[in-house]
């Protein structure tokens, strides 16, 4: 990945991003310069589809995130956009260990306002991490600075959602996005 350029993010993080251009707003998506995940994934993707919870896993972005406690680096509490983006979300935490944490507003009594549940998951060095369900699409996850120690670096794969399955509004586009990704000759973007 370091032989790679990686890109100032937000929150002190720096990035790297396999995957098309998307306007989340507009709900627009440019295929543009997207040429694939990187070849350094394919025995790694290879190897997911052998765990049988994601054996149908086909991702169609990869995105390499570098976090480093000088830079403060974090990701605020939020939920991954469900338009695009389908019900798996796969993290492999690699170089140091970490805690996610996972936050959920809810009423605890029909009496009082609603709190927030907070869960932290230890993730240590080489692990993967798979969101789904009620986890994926209403507990929303973050990354807190006191929680990064050293360098970490991860990979998170994202599938698309049902709209660009077979069978969905935008199955072409969705087809034409996962041959590119499936390449695995894609530089970052």
């Amino acid at each position: 990945m370091d032989q790679d350029v990686w890109n100032e993010s937000q929150s002190g993080r720096r990035k790297q991003d396999f995957g098309p251009k998307v306007n989340f707003k507009k709900r627009k998506i440019r295929v543009g310069s997207f040429n694939g995940l990187p070849a350094s994934s394919q025995k790694l993707v290879l190897r997911m589809q052998r765990e049988p919870s994601l054996a149908s896993f086909e991702p169609v972005e990869q995105c390499n995130l570098d976090y480093h406690p000088q830079r403060g680096a974090a990701i605020d509490p939020h939920l991954d956009d469900s338009w695009l983006w389908g019900e798996r979300l796969v993290t492999i935490n690699m170089l140091s260990s970490t805690t996610l944490t996972m936050s959920l507003e809810q009423s605890l009594s029909d009496l009082g306002p609603p709190e927030e549940v907070r869960v932290a998951v230890h993730l240590p060095r080489r692990s993967l991490l798979v969101l789904y369900d009620e986890a994926r699409h209403r507990w929303k996850h973050a990354i807190h600075r006191e929680n990064i120690y050293k360098r970490r670096v991860c990979s998170t794969y994202r599938e698309l959602s049902a709209e660009f399955s077979p069978g969905g509004q935008q199955a072409a586009l969705g087809d034409q996005l996962l041959d590119i990704a499936l390449s695995f000759q894609g530089t970052p973007i």
